[in-house]
């Protein structure tokens, strides 16, 4: 996804001299083709990364378009009052931009996994939070959104497979159906949908059809698409690389609640939380039941 964003920010900055990137010294080995082709629209401002917010605070309202690229709890967390002091107080078109949601840095341990961030950045008035399946899907957002004029948060996965069936398609405030089924309903967001779609290959051997729901645009909510596909499930999981609380299954249960939709309902997510745990990234999700194997199994129990 990294490569891909930086790939179409590349191109899209051809174009458009207001477009700027800024790192907290991270990012090297992605963000060289930026620097290179435009040495004087990169800034490193070191291992600041409230600065750096501060510093595309003041070039967005002199009139450019900066993108902040960190490790998503580095680009989150740290800057956090930042952010919502700056661009959400001021309504202006800082794009932070944060790699590795979830446990994809998962031997640096805790610090980097990045747990909270959807909580947080959805909290935020105005502020946009999309997480793409995929590299095409993430290009396909980046193409959307280069010019909005409102504050982003992009969740991107650090090396995350393609999903064949996501195509290269990207609506704010819209949900993707990339899987029929009438016996269950999987929602999922992020990288988390190719494990989520697995899944419901597993369901299907085993005789059960389940319909997988992705949601790239996490903020504003595809509240439509999210009631339509919810008033025909018999049953309801939630998955994500994310704390439970605020996340995408916080969402979903929202929806249910205000439209008084009473179905069975659960949210899978990360269920060891500061355990001081580090490992692969495939390892972390195995412990915390975020396997295809371990979906498939919550969704049969929702279902008995």
């Amino acid at each position: 996804m990294r490569r891909e964003f930086i790939a179409t920010l590349c191109e899209l900055a051809a174009s458009d001299r207001r477009i700027m990137l800024l790192t907290a010294d991270l990012g090297f080995s992605v963000v060289e083709p930026f620097a290179q082709a435009y040495p004087d629209r990169f800034v490193n401002v070191g291992v600041a990364e409230q600065n750096m917010i501060g510093v595309a605070t003041g070039l967005a309202e002199a009139g450019f378009l900066p993108f902040c690229y960190s490790i998503a709890t580095f680009a989150t967390l740290r800057p956090y009052e930042f952010i919502r002091n700056g661009p959400v107080a001021h309504e202006l078109p800082v794009r932070i931009v944060g790699v590795g949601g979830g446990f994809d840095y998962g031997t640096g341990g805790p610090t980097h996994h990045s747990l909270e961030d959807i909580a947080v950045m959805r909290a935020l008035p105005g502020m946009m939070v999309v997480a793409p399946i995929d590299g095409p899907q993430t290009a396909a957002a980046l193409e959307c959104l280069w010019s909005a004029p409102s504050p982003i948060y992009f969740r991107l996965g650090k090396d995350s497979p393609r999903v064949a069936i996501s195509g290269d398609h990207f609506e704010v405030a819209r949900a993707q159906t990339l899987r029929q089924g009438t016996d269950a309903l999987l929602i999922s967001t992020g990288a988390m949908v190719a494990e989520t779609i697995r899944a419901a290959e597993i369901l299907a051997d085993a005789g059960t059809q389940a319909m997988v729901l992705s949601v790239p645009c996490l903020a504003p909510a595809p509240l439509a698409d999210l009631r339509a596909a919810l008033a025909d499930a018999r049953a309801v999981l939630t998955v994500e690389a994310h704390q439970q609380a605020g996340g995408l299954g916080s969402l979903v249960a929202e929806v249910l609640a205000e439209a008084r939709l009473a179905r069975p309902f659960r949210r899978l997510a990360a269920s060891q939380l500061g355990l001081g745990r580090g490992g692969s990234a495939a390892w972390l999700l195995e412990q915390n039941g975020l396997t295809a194997d371990a979906i498939a199994a919550a969704a049969q129990t929702l279902l008995s």
